[in-house]
């Protein structure tokens, strides 16, 4: 239960929306098994499995995005339609045009499809009403974005925007690395990335390695800016922050699943326990990097 990343994005504070209503609204959009004949499915499953699409624990809710593909390879596709085509060519003595190669295309997409495997992956989604936060726990912006746009579709009303802070991420972490410390509550960790600006976009990578020195002021100094940086929060969490706010690579301590596994004793008792140590310290977490990056931008209403 525990996110390996976050997407980070913002709602009303408080976003005052019923939770009957709210999980009433994204059964409009379940997850069904990807027909023989489509190469996407993707809807709400339960997080739990127990049935409910919306897990609620302390006025915390946690939803799961399944999404359903069929594999179908391209180099699969290119061989047999350059079979047909040449078997074309021979029979009306010319080379098929575009539209017919299209068509041809378009033909063997259909009939292979049915016999494509699929591959099924579910996508977790942590929100917080009452402090306005949606937490994607995916690893790119277009997945996140894809449980966003399903949301759009449910929800008769969803006034979501994206995190923006004070301090760009990439410029908050050239000062952090150039003054050799991190802001309160925050240590500077062992790995980074750096890039130029340029159209060559050189970069270097640190991993587990010192970046207190002269040699990485010297990459700023220089003109390279860090897109990627480890930290840690509070002795608690690590974590890569990104040049977009985007955050990889969570880790939570592991005394705080210690506590967590101390608390239950039954599978259902410890997911729980996970999720009310995860979303509290997130809880706390949260507030804090957005300080560290000189405060919210509050949008004008």
């Amino acid at each position: 239960m525990w996110f390996r990343n976050l997407q980070l994005y913002r709602l009303p504070t408080p976003w005052n929306v019923d939770l009957a209503k709210f999980e009433e609204q994204l059964a409009r959009g379940p997850f069904v098994k990807c027909p023989s004949n489509h190469p996407m499915s993707r809807g709400w499953v339960s997080p739990r499995k127990d049935g409910a699409l919306v897990f609620s624990l302390d006025r915390q809710w946690l939803v799961a995005l399944a999404v359903e593909q069929r594999l179908l390879p391209s180099s699969v596709v290119n061989e047999e339609v350059r079979e047909r085509a040449e078997a074309v060519e021979a029979q009306q003595g010319y080379a098929p045009g575009r539209k017919q190669l299209k068509e041809l295309r378009e033909r063997v997409t259909e009939e292979l499809m049915p016999r494509a495997f699929t591959r099924k992956r579910t996508t977790f989604v942590w929100i917080d009403p009452q402090a306005g936060w949606l937490c994607v726990d995916a690893g790119s912006p277009a997945k996140a974005e894809e449980v966003v746009e399903h949301l759009r579709h449910c929800l008769d009303e969803f006034p979501l925007t994206l995190l923006h802070t004070q301090l760009s991420p990439q410029s908050a972490m050239a000062d952090w690395l150039a003054g050799g410390d991190a802001p309160a509550g925050f240590t500077i960790d062992r790995d980074c990335e750096l890039k130029a600006a340029g159209e060559e976009k050189a970069a270097v990578r640190y991993v587990r390695h010192p970046l207190e020195g002269d040699e990485i002021k010297a990459h700023l100094a220089g003109g390279k800016l860090p897109t990627r940086l480890a930290l840690t929060w509070d002795d608690r969490i690590s974590f890569i922050l990104g040049e977009k706010l985007e955050i990889k690579r969570l880790a939570f301590l592991d005394l705080l699943k210690d506590e967590a596994e101390k608390s239950a004793e039954h599978a259902d008792e410890q997911f729980d326990a996970d999720f009310a140590l995860m979303t509290g310290e997130l809880s706390r977490f949260l507030p804090q990097l957005v300080a560290a990056l000189g405060g919210e931008v509050v949008a004008e209403q």
